[in-house]
């Protein structure tokens, strides 16, 4: 969609999904710290509900893009003409994606799928969103291609993350980076949509003007600034709920244990005083 709606769309996406990795990383890998055989199944469940939810993303994606009043409705070509290809660029990258999702739940619900393939096929749907932008602006405005080309920095960038996480697994340095790209582009996303589609009958911006390039510059830099700080505090958050976590789980547990212990001391004296 051509519009503010549909740059904030998959913009949500990614940044839901970013905030969720800025937690979820880091709380495996403090939980798996040197005892790598707990919570395995907890986490296994946690990654399939996942990937259901980001294939359910990706479906409400491809949905809209169709569908809008204005979309092409699954027609492509009609009367020696394209339908709203710039719907099915769009269409094309969440069907990747969705693809991504469905073979992320079957790594963990099919024991014959490859250890890396997920993360492999997570690559290849990256680098199709970097292929179809890369494609996307030719013969736009300047500030319209600049903007959009910036975006593919961090496109790019996750793909390369993701592909050497096929060989790193459970890497927690590529997969905090890989994060902090995702809620790049989500937020990205966003900033693309109000700079090319103003809500709210704001200004529009001045497309050749030099001066808008330099400061979208820098925008980019901040937004990653924040990217940055985003991971870097649930990281610290998490650091510090988890030793209290397992404190309190040990007390519970040792709490039960006592119990336990005393109900089978009740259980001996009584069966004792019988004889």
């Amino acid at each position: 969609m051509a519009n503010f709606q549909g740059h904030a769309l998959p913009g949500s996406f990614f940044l839901i999904v970013g905030l969720w990795w800025s937690v979820k990383y880091p709380l495996k890998y403090f939980h798996q710290k040197g005892k790598r055989s707990q919570l395995i199944h907890y986490y296994q469940r946690l990654e399939i509900i996942e990937a259901a939810i980001r294939t359910l993303f990706s479906v409400i994606g491809i949905l809209a893009e169709q569908f809008v009043p204005d979309g092409p409705h699954v027609h492509l070509y009609h009367e020696n003409h394209w339908i709203k290809l710039m719907n099915w660029q769009h269409s094309t990258m969440y069907l990747f994606f969705a693809i991504s999702g469905i073979t992320d739940m079957l790594t963990y619900l099919v024991t014959h799928v490859p250890l890396g393939f997920d993360r492999l096929v997570m690559a290849v749907a990256a680098f199709n969103e970097g292929f179809l932008f890369y494609h996307h602006v030719h013969n736009r405005p300047p500030l319209d291609q600049y903007i959009h080309s910036l975006l593919l920095c961090a496109v790019f960038g996750g793909a390369l993350s993701i592909f050497l996480e096929v060989i790193l697994r459970d890497n927690i340095v590529l997969e905090l980076f890989r994060t902090s790209l995702v809620i790049l582009q989500g937020t990205w996303f966003w900033q693309i949509g109000f700079v090319l589609f103003p809500p709210s009958g704001a200004p529009a911006w001045d497309q050749q003007d030099h001066a808008n390039i330099m400061f979208i510059t820098m925008c980019f830099c901040w937004h990653y600034a924040a990217a940055l700080c985003i991971v870097a505090v649930n990281y610290s958050l998490v650091y510090c709920l988890v030793p209290r976590l397992k404190r309190h789980g040990g007390e519970i547990i040792g709490i039960q244990k006592l119990k336990s212990d005393h109900t089978c001391q009740k259980a001996l004296l009584s069966g004792s005083d019988e004889e």
